[in-house]
C-alpha cells in the first residue's frame, strides 16, 4: 500500500528498555491502555469500512487487528523493530486479513508513504523513541489526508522534569514522554487543528469505567513464569549484561511509577488542516462533548492553566510547578518540602 523503500538499518538497542521487554511477551496486549482506549479512538475518528488507517510504532499490531476486525477498515502498521513486524505479519496471515492489514519496518521520522494517503494516522507511545518527536509528528501529519484525523496516544509528564532526567527515563521506558503543551504545540505547528485531549490515567474521568496505568507494570501484568520466559528471550537477544541491566531498570522504574505519579497517559485527537473538516470544527466540538472528550476550555482548567500558558517559555512552566527532585531513578536528592 503506497510504500517506498527506506533502507533503514535494523533496530538494535544495546540494552532492552521496559517496552522492549513487555513486547517480548507471547501474549498479545493492547499497549498502552486497553481495548477500551482503542474503541474510543475508533469512535472519535469515525472509523468505518473504506477508510485507510495508519498506526506508527505499531508493535505486534494488536490495535490494527482490532480496527480491521471490528470496524472494517484497511490498515497499515509501521514499526522500527523488524522482529515485531514479523510477528505482526504472522498474526495477520492467521487472521486471514492479509489484503486489509499490512506491516513494514520503518522509522517514525521517515515514513515510507507518499503525502496525503491515510484517513486516520495514529502515533503510539514509542513514536519518538528513536527520533525527534517534532519530526515524527510532522511525518504523521504529512501522510494524512487534508481533513483527516491525527491521533497521538502518548505518555505525558504531570510535573516538570529537567532534560537530563527526561533522557534517562525515556531510555529506560523505551518511550519519550513530553508535557501536554509540548505535544499540542507540535501538532499545531505540523498543521493539525481542533486538537482535543483526554486523560486516560485520571481516575476522575467520568466516561471510562476505570483509570488506566500510563505504562505497563512488568510485575503486575505477567506471572512469574511469563516474566522468566520474557527474560530468557531477552538473554538470547541481548545477553547476560542486557538482562541484568534491564532487571535493574525495572526495579527502579517500578518504584518510580508506583511512588511518584509523574507520568500520565493522554489521547490527543485533531484534524489535518484542509479538506471539509475546517468548516466542521464547531460540530466536532459539540459531538465530542457527548462522548466525554474534554473541550479546550475544560482541559485548560483541568491542566491548571496549561493551555493558557502554551506559548510561554519552557523555563516559565517549570518555575510555576512543583519540583520532582528525589525520584528513585535519579539518586538520593532531597525532595522539596510541601508548603
Amino acid at each position: 500500500m503506497h510504500s517506498t523503500e527506506t533502507g533503514d538499518p535494523p533496530y538494535a538497542p544495546a540494552v532492552p528498555s521496559m517496552l522492549d521487554l513487555v513486547r517480548l511477551s507471547s501474549r498479545r496486549l493492547f499497549l498502552p491502555g486497553s481495548e477500551e482506549l482503542y474503541r474510543q479512538i475508533a469512535l472519535l475518528t469515525e472509523m468505518g469500512p473504506g477508510l485507510e488507517v495508519l498506526d506508527v510504532a505499531s508493535g505486534k499490531g494488536v490495535p490494527l487487528e482490532y480496527f480491521v476486525t471490528e470496524f472494517g477498515v484497511t490498515a497499515s502498521g509501521v514499526e522500527i523493530d523488524p522482529s515485531m513486524v514479523e510477528q505482526a505479519d504472522s498474526w495477520s496471515r492467521e487472521l486471514g486479513a492479509g489484503d486489509r492489514l499490512q506491516f513494514q519496518s520503518g522509522r517514525s521520522d521517515r515514513l515510507p508513504y507518499r503525502d496525503d494517503i491515510f484517513d486516520i494516522a495514529i502515533g503510539e507511545i514509542a513514536l519518538a523513541n528513536h527520533c525527534e518527536p517534532e519530526e515524527a509528528v510532522r511525518e504523521l501529519v504529512r501522510v494524512t489526508k487534508p481533513g483527516g484525523f491525527v491521533v497521538l496516544v502518548q505518555l505525558v509528564w504531570k510535573a516538570p522534569v529537567d532534560e537530563t532526567r527526561r533522557t534517562i527515563l525515556s531510555e529506560h521506558l523505551g518511550a519519550r514522554p513530553m508535557m501536554v503543551v509540548e505535544w499540542r504545540r507540535m501538532l499545531r505547528e505540523a498543521g493539525v487543528e481542533d486538537v482535543q485531549v483526554e486523560d486516560w490515567s485520571d481516575e476522575e474521568t467520568a466516561f471510562r469505567s476505570e483509570a488506566v496505568k500510563p505504562f505497563a507494570d512488568f510485575r503486575e501484568i505477567f506471572t512469574l513464569a511469563e516474566r522468566l520466559s520474557i527474560l530468557r528471550r531477552a538473554w538470547q537477544r541481548w545477553g547476560l549484561r542486557g538482562v541484568s541491566t534491564a532487571l535493574s531498570r525495572e526495579s527502579e522504574l517500578h518504584k518510580l511509577l508506583t511512588n511518584e505519579r509523574i507520568l500520565g497517559l493522554d489521547l490527543f485527537r485533531g484534524r489535518k488542516v484542509g479538506g471539509d473538516a475546517s468548516g466542521a470544527e464547531e460540530k466536532d466540538s459539540a459531538d465530542l462533548g457527548k462522548t466525554g472528550l474534554a473541550t479546550e476550555a475544560v482541559e485548560g482548567e483541568a491542566r491548571v492553566g496549561a493551555s493558557a500558558e502554551e506559548d510561554a517559555p519552557a523555563h516559565q512552566e517549570q518555575d510555576n510547578k512543583p519540583e520532582t527532585a528525589g525520584l528513585p531513578l535519579f539518586g538520593d536528592v532531597p525532595a522539596r518540602e510541601e508548603e
